[in-house]
């Protein structure tokens, strides 16, 4: 006998929104990863871009301990700069968010005090940099409560995350990457002499990387195996999970990838370059976000046509193998031989109007107000639930 099940429903069923209501709109922001300042930095961005005549602006940061706050729409205190690392503190009144599907209010939650609406939220911008943010744990408390955000679902998030599975997936899909080792937490923890044996067929010089981490954070360039094993533990502090890859000579190229509307595939950028002038072995936190002097940042880059063209077929190939939703940026290798090999993809690049991401944009005719206006309005199109 058959059972009388009800078909699952695999997305919410929303009311409509007012039509003369401004769109209210979350900037998260902070995070519990060693990338919560430069989380904060984009967020700055972000604040001055929207226009308040347009949007309901509602600035929520999380503290390094993970608390939810109400944060000061004060973009000056959120700027990066050498003598200033900002930070969300935990202090003030707490937000709880809601996870009901029929509940779009944060919360004000304080000590003694009646937890207080903030009133419905329509979207959320989760300017989040690396886990606990960027890597789909955020991603899912969203989805659990049916509430729209800006860029890429669990999946993608998790995936383009996590070094290893990102270069498994774009492998099986028949994209370029290059040689690489894990070592994984149970592996070094067990026999770490033979985690380092395993590094050695990469032949030197190696970049070690904590797996699951951005903005250069932990990384460490090896010429010889005796520096290994300091640079193994160093990647460590920021995640268990180590990636070696083999060193790669060439150009640094990257693309900015937005999903297209309705029907159509993604959308790619002019390509960029990075070029390290001085003072850094590669690009790493300093060069990315303290230094005007030691890097340069050409849009577009001094390539070949074709090599422009090549670099952006795969960087759209890339954001839909891993199944991309909103932004991406797709660093590749452009090699002496001419190859292009991929290096990584980031699913919520930095977002300052400094950052490479907005400015290849800017090159290709989009600015960076437009930029955002852009990715809110994609997010608002998007359906919720399974898609």
């Amino acid at each position: 006998m058959r059972a009388n099940v009800e078909p699952m429903s695999t997305h919410s069923t929303e009311p409509p929104r007012d039509p003369d209501r401004k769109l209210r709109v979350a900037i998260v922001f902070g995070g519990r990863s060693s990338e919560h300042a430069v989380s904060c930095s984009s967020a700055a961005g972000i604040l001055r871009a929207l226009d308040r005549d347009r949007y309901d602006v509602l600035p929520i940061g999380i503290a390094p301990d993970g608390r939810w706050v109400i944060a000061p729409d004060e973009p000056d205190l959120l700027e990066l700069s050498p003598g200033h690392r900002p930070g969300v503190s935990s202090d003030g009144p707490g937000v709880l968010v809601p996870l009901a599907t029929t509940e779009r209010s944060m919360q004000v939650i304080a000590p003694g005090k009646e937890p207080r609406s903030l009133g419905d939220v329509d979207v959320v911008f989760p300017v989040l940099h690396g886990p606990w943010g960027e890597d789909g744990t955020l991603q899912g408390m969203l989805d659990l409560a049916d509430v729209r955000y800006v860029g890429s679902g669990v999946l993608a998030s998790a995936a383009g995350m996590d070094k290893h599975y990102m270069k498994v997936i774009f492998a099986g899909h028949g994209l370029p990457v290059g040689p690489y080792a894990v070592i994984t937490d149970r592996a070094w923890r067990s026999d770490p002499a033979a985690a380092m044996d395993a590094v050695h067929g990469l032949g030197f010089p190696v970049f070690v990387k904590p797996a699951r981490a951005g903005s250069s954070m932990g990384i460490t360039r090896v010429d010889d195996a005796a520096e290994l094993e300091a640079a193994i533990v160093h990647a460590r502090e920021h995640d268990p999970k180590v990636i070696v890859e083999a060193a790669i000579v060439g150009r640094e190229i990257e693309c900015a990838v937005l999903e297209g509307r309705g029907t159509e595939g993604p959308r790619t950028s002019a390509v960029g370059e990075i070029r390290v002038v001085s003072g850094h072995e590669f690009y790493d936190f300093e060069a990315k976000y303290l230094s005007d002097r030691d890097v340069e940042l050409v849009c577009p880059a001094d390539v070949p046509d074709d090599v422009a063209a090549e670099i952006q077929r795969l960087a759209a190939e890339a954001f839909s193998a891993l199944g991309c939703e909103g932004l991406a940026r797709v660093d590749c290798f452009y090699t002496d031989t001419g190859r292009v090999i991929i290096n990584e993809i980031n699913t919520m690049p930095g977002f300052t109007p400094h950052s490479m991401y907005p400015r290849m944009w800017a090159a290709s005719g989009l600015d960076y107000e437009a930029l955002v206006d852009e990715l809110i309005e994609l997010a608002m199109t998007r359906r919720t639930g399974l898609r």
